[in-house]
């Protein structure tokens, strides 16, 4: 499981503040329309934001990674 939290460059404690930032940043920079080369990693990034920008599904990513068991 990739670690969303990694892909985006923020620490598990990062408000969703700082989440829309660094999705946009990462955004930016990999944009196929920008950067051909970066489609997979931009891919990756929309991902990671698409979890963690909903707080729902945050928690149940959070839940997930602290007890993979569950």
């Amino acid at each position: 499981m990739s670690n969303y939290y990694e892909i985006l460059g923020v620490s598990k404690e990062a408000s969703q503040d700082e989440i829309k930032k660094a999705y946009k940043k990462l955004a930016f920079e990999y944009h196929p329309d920008r950067n051909p080369e970066g489609t997979d990693k931009f891919k990756d990034i929309a991902g990671a934001y698409d979890t963690l920008g909903d707080e729902n599904k945050r928690r149940d990513y959070d839940n997930k990674l602290n007890n993979p068991f569950a």
